[in-house]
């Protein structure tokens, strides 16, 4: 099986992208990701409208995905697909084309976990990029998810602590629209981080035992300081944009931080891989970097391509299952909940 040429068409549609990819063996051939705007003019996404697009643009999604990686179809060893979770309408569209592929196709047909997907795209073929060797510690950091997991091997994966309630991409966003920035407001928030005073404004950290996190209560700090300030200064947003999100950003990072550091102690792990649409935030990655050399950990930090939601992440998990010949029949269902086993 090892010296066999293997192609994978990955499919991902959990949320509101489309992505569709092709790897030979653990290598990325193509990565075909169709994003979707109308979102923006309502704050947020909307499901319905998300999985109507995704029937929309997974069709010429996946025809690009096979012509930039110069394969016909015929030449693919199995369909892998996001199964959870993710919103409903979207993951059914995904999980519906994939199944009737595979039968039309005659091929092996490959359920993918997301959150999984997230931790092991670090190990796609990439140049210059060194892989983790387990057991390593993985931080999941997304919209919808904030999780610190023991990863022992490829499929054998331990939730040690996750989020209570708001994950860390809502507490971004949540803040964001707050200070009435458009959506997604969580890489503006970054943007201006960078040009402000991260000690300008003191925010609370909540108190979380063990490993767990919460962001709901700094989110509720948050509305209630720009409504005391804007009170007293209809312009303070607008006059102290930059030094307010460079102090939420501090704030954020030190409770992703705290806990990450907590985990390495208490593991004995100094190997700590990010995933998730989250760490593309330039501030965690240079927080993970000055760790590194203040701890001596070794870091592993993705692609830009692999933060957010894509195909080659779920990709990477097909061809790892396909070299263990783990399929699924035409009974499987989407779950929008899914948790890392």
């Amino acid at each position: 099986m090892d010296n066999k040429t293997i192609y994978i068409l990955a499919i991902e549609s959990s949320c509101d992208d489309t992505s569709a990819a092709v790897l030979c063996n653990n290598r990325k051939l193509s990565n075909i990701v169709a994003t979707q705007k109308i979102h923006e003019e309502y704050g947020g996404v909307v499901p319905e409208l998300a999985s109507r697009a995704h029937q929309q643009n997974i069709v010429p999604v996946v025809h690009q995905a096979l012509a930039k990686a110069n394969i016909d179809k015929k030449q693919l060893s199995a369909i892998a697909f996001t199964r959870g979770p993710g919103l409903m309408g979207s993951l059914l569209v995904g999980t519906s084309f994939a199944k009737s592929l595979s039968l039309g196709l005659g091929i092996p047909l490959i359920e993918v976990n997301h959150m999984q997907a997230h931790i092991l795209s670090h190990f796609i073929e990439e140049e210059n990029y060194k892989m983790p060797s387990f057991p390593f510690l993985a931080m999941t950091i997304s919209g919808g998810h904030t999780q610190i997991v023991l990863v022992k091997d490829y499929f054998d994966m331990e939730i040690l602590g996750e989020s209570l309630d708001d994950a860390v991409g809502e507490a971004y966003d949540k803040s964001a629209k707050i200070l009435g920035l458009p959506y997604p407001g969580g890489p503006l928030v970054d943007k201006y981080a960078q040009l402000g005073n991260p000690k300008a404004f003191p925010f609370p950290k909540p108190k979380v035992d063990g490993l767990n996190f919460s962001f709901s209560g700094l989110k509720t700090s948050i509305l209630y300081f720009i409504q005391r300030e804007t009170k007293n200064n209809p312009n303070f947003i607008a006059e102290n944009l930059n030094d307010i999100c460079a102090s939420i950003q501090y704030t954020i990072i030190n409770i992703l931080m705290d806990k990450i550091k907590k985990a390495a102690k208490q593991t004995g792990i100094t190997q700590v891989a990010i995933g998730g649409g989250v760490s593309a935030n330039s501030g965690i990655r240079q927080a993970l970097k000055k760790a590194e050399e203040k701890w001596g950990w070794n870091t592993y930090i993705p692609k830009f391509e692999y933060c957010t939601d894509n195909a080659a992440m779920i990709g990477i998990v097909g061809y790892l299952k396909y070299k263990e010949m783990d399929f699924v029949d035409q009974s499987i269902t989407a779950k929008a909940r899914y948790v890392i086993q």
